[in-house]
C-alpha cells in the first residue's frame, strides 16, 4: 500500500481572462505513488500546481477529477482518517496570537484527540530548538521561530506521513540544519516525507526520488541519481565582467557575474572559452564540475511539451 497515491488528479478553475464558461487546468491528470518510508521531492516553478496538489492532499481543496489517498484512506471519502495520518507544514506563517508555544502544541494535539503527550511535546521543542521559547507568546517569536512551531504542530500527533511545503523559505541556515537533521531522523524511523522546495540543493541532498511538475503535469518522475545521470556530464562555471554575445547567451545560465555552460567533452569547453576570449571578455575562477539538480531542473523545464 503506497503512503500517498495520486490517481489521475485534475483541478480546473474558471478562467479569469477567457470567455464566459472557460476554464484553466491547475492540475492535469497527475498520476504517481509515494511509497512508505520514502523521502520524496515535488519540484516545479511557481504556478506549476505544487501547492494545489498539496491542498487536495490535505483536504483543503477538492479535486475536479481523480482520487487521492493517504495509506489507503481517501482524502474526500474518509477525510478524518486521512488527516490523522498526515502532518502538513504549510508555506504561510499561520499562528494563534493568544497562546504560548506549549499551549499551541497542546491545543493542536487536542484536534486529534491526543491528551497528556507532554513528553513528546518536550522532545519536539528540544529537537527544533524551541525549548527556551516554550512559554513565550507566539506574537513574540521571530519568523524563523514561528516556522519551527509550525513544524512542531505538524508533528505533534506523530503522523506517519509528513508533508513539508517550502519549509525553509526565508529562514536562517541554523534552522535549516536543525530541521533537516530532525526530519532525516524521523524518515529513518519509517516516516514518509513529501517535500516541496525551491532550494534544489536540499532536494538533491535529501530526496531519493523526485517528481517535477510543469503547467499542472508531471514532466519527470525518477530516482534523483537517475535524473542526475541523464544530465549533461559536466558543467563549465566561470565569472565574467561584461555582456555575453547572443550566440553564447542562449546556451548560458547567468547569475550575476557567474556564468555556466553545459558541456560533454573537452572540445566543447575549449570552444566556449575561445568564444569568450574572442568577444574580448576575461574569464575568472574557471572550474569544471558535475551537473547538479538545478541543471537537470532547468533542462526539463526548458523542454517543449
Amino acid at each position: 500500500m503506497p503512503a500517498i497515491s495520486f490517481q489521475s488528479v485534475s483541478k480546473t478553475y474558471p478562467s479569469p481572462r477567457g470567455p464566459k464558461g472557460a476554464t484553466f487546468a491547475a492540475l492535469d491528470g497527475v498520476n504517481f505513488n509515494i511509497e512508505e518510508g520514502e523521502f520524496f521531492g515535488l519540484l516545479g516553478p511557481n504556478g506549476a500546481g505544487k501547492t494545489t496538489l498539496i491542498s487536495i492532499l490535505a483536504g483543503l481543496t477538492r479535486a475536479s477529477a481523480g482520487k487521492v489517498s493517504v495509506l489507503g484512506s481517501d482524502v474526500q471519502v474518509d477525510y478524518a482518517q486521512a488527516r490523522k495520518k498526515l502532518g502538513v507544514v504549510p508555506q504561510e506563517l499561520v499562528f494563534d496570537p493568544f497562546f504560548n508555544v506549549r499551549e499551541a502544541l497542546r491545543i493542536q494535539s487536542g484536534y486529534f484527540g491526543i491528551k497528556n503527550n507532554d513528553d513528546w511535546i518536550d522532545e519536539l521543542l528540544d529537537s527544533l530548538g524551541l525549548a527556551d521559547k516554550a512559554n513565550a507568546n507566539m506574537r513574540q517569536l521571530s519568523g524563523g521561530m514561528k516556522r519551527r512551531v509550525l513544524v512542531a504542530q505538524a508533528l505533534v500527533h506523530k503522523p506517519p506521513v509528513i508533508v513539508l511545503d517550502e519549509p525553509t523559505a526565508g529562514v536562517d541556515v541554523e534552522l535549516r540544519q536543525t530541521l533537516w537533521q530532525f526530519i532525516a531522523k524521523l524518515n529513518k524511523q519509517g516516516h514518509t516525507v513529501l517535500l516541496t522546495t525551491h532550494y534544489l540543493e536540499e532536494a538533491e541532498a535529501l530526496c531519493g526520488r523526485i517528481a517535477m511538475l510543469k503547467a499542472g503535469r508531471v514532466v519527470a518522475l525518477e530516482r534523483t541519481s537517475e535524473l542526475l545521470k541523464a544530465a549533461s556530464s559536466h558543467v563549465l562555471r566561470l565569472k565574467l565582467d561584461g555582456e555575453l554575445p547572443a550566440a553564447l547567451a542562449v546556451k548560458a545560465r547567468v547569475t550575476g557575474r557567474f556564468v555556466q555552460f553545459p558541456t560533454h567533452n573537452a572540445e566543447e569547453i575549449e570552444s566556449y572559452l575561445a568564444a569568450i576570449r574572442q568577444a574580448g571578455l576575461v574569464a575568472e575562477d574557471v572550474e569544471i564540475s558535475k551537473a547538479d539538480l538545478e541543471d537537470v531542473f532547468l533542462a526539463v523545464m526548458g523542454q517543449q511539451a
